[in-house]
């Protein structure tokens, strides 16, 4: 019963993981969009969709929270 009252996480995708280990490193948006080869909207999206699978509401808890569960790290 207790399994069914906790959603189960979301997986992140490679790209997000790649977008996320950016936003570890302090990247800007921007930066983060000429290092990947893709546009600064695109960039967005992916925030937006790695802050909702993290359940977090802002890039620094993002970072925290995969910093805690081993998702990137500083190095």
């Amino acid at each position: 019963m207790q399994h069914l009252s906790k959603p189960k996480e979301e997986s992140l995708t490679e790209r997000e993981l790649e977008v996320l280990h950016l936003l570890a490193q302090g990247k800007a948006n921007k930066e983060i969009a000429v290092d990947l080869t893709i546009t600064e909207r695109t960039v967005k999206f992916h925030i937006s969709s790695i802050l909702s699978k993290l359940d977090v509401t802002n890039r620094t808890e993002a970072v925290t929270v995969a910093l805690q569960r081993g998702l990137v790290s500083l190095s």
